[in-house]
């Protein structure tokens, strides 16, 4: 009987350094336990969510004040969802901000005590921008917002390894869900003549988007990295059936139908790679969906 691997193990594979989670091994990087880099930490963290919600939300932390009254003094409800989603925004600067000057002290040798109230108040910022980010819609209406707005906040309350051992757990989750994408195409695809060289593609995604995921932005390895994954991701969203010339309007629809699936698939597994968070219920619509297509169609797909 294999022994099966702990969680946390570390081990060198091909000269590069992983760690174990979940069933995957993930690349790993050595980081400091400090504030500074927790700073830099919550900053890629604010980058990322700002490019997955909906635009014109990244508001500036000193604007806070004022984008507080007018939220509190609008009454057309649509126009105060946007307003509330802009003062999440502003929040989440807000706290950035106390927080980078916190470090500036730090750097030129000046303790901050935890009990500090610039501290103190830079949670309160993060609090606040983890209840007023309900209200924030992303860009493409899927689930995985409330994951990727409050990593912020949890970055700021947690110790560091504490952090990223959760995000290696979520990292493993996700790709454990591109793998059930990757899989469920080549059980409904790779046998039907109009679909089966397309399924290569969806492979491709799926190995370039795990590979992405698990890339820091600062590796040099992402320059290699990250062309492939865009490059994979465009030749799932140009892809066509093979149909003959004469192929008759069932045969089209067909086809229609089954490039509408490869076409979910390739977006959610996008999505997934650059949300870095698992999307259970929307991974299993489109799973259940690559299964009713199959019943409905065997009889013309194979």
């Amino acid at each position: 009987m294999l022994q099966e691997v702990a969680n946390r193990t570390l081990r060198v594979i091909d000269g590069q350094q992983r760690i174990y989670y979940e069933g995957y091994w993930i690349r790993h990087y050595d980081v400091p336990n400090n504030l500074a880099y927790k700073k830099t930490l919550i900053d890629q963290l604010t980058r990322r969510v700002f490019h997955h919600v909906e635009p014109g939300i990244n508001t500036p932390g000193d604007k806070l004040e004022e984008v507080r009254r007018r939220y509190e003094a609008e009454g057309n409800a649509s126009r105060k969802r946007v307003l509330a989603a802009m003062l999440a925004g502003a929040l989440l600067n807000r706290g950035a901000d106390i927080l980078t000057h916190i470090v500036e002290l730090e750097q030129i040798g000046i303790t901050i005590n935890p009990e500090n109230e610039l501290l103190k108040e830079c949670g309160l910022c993060f609090m606040g921008a983890l209840e007023y980010g309900k209200y924030i819609r992303v860009k493409h209406g899927r689930e995985g917002l409330e994951e990727l707005w409050g990593e912020p906040f949890r970055a700021f309350t947690t110790p560091v390894e504490n952090f990223l051992e959760s995000r290696y757990i979520k990292i493993a989750h996700t790709m454990r869900e591109i793998d059930e994408l990757n899989d469920k195409m080549n059980d409904v695809f790779a046998k039907a003549p109009m679909f089966s060289n397309l399924v290569k593609l969806i492979q491709e995604l799926a190995d370039s988007g795990k590979n992405t995921m698990e890339t820091l932005r600062s590796d040099p390895a992402i320059i290699e990295i990250w062309p492939r994954f865009v490059s994979a991701s465009e030749q799932v969203a140009d892809c066509k059936p093979a149909l003959r010339e004469d192929a008759t309007r069932r045969e089209q629809a067909l086809g229609k139908r089954g490039i509408d699936i490869f076409h979910r698939c390739g977006t959610l597994i996008e999505d997934l790679t650059n949300y870095r968070v698992p999307m259970p219920r929307t991974t299993q619509t489109l799973l259940q969906d690559c299964d009713q297509f199959r019943e409905k169609y065997a009889a013309r797909l194979y």
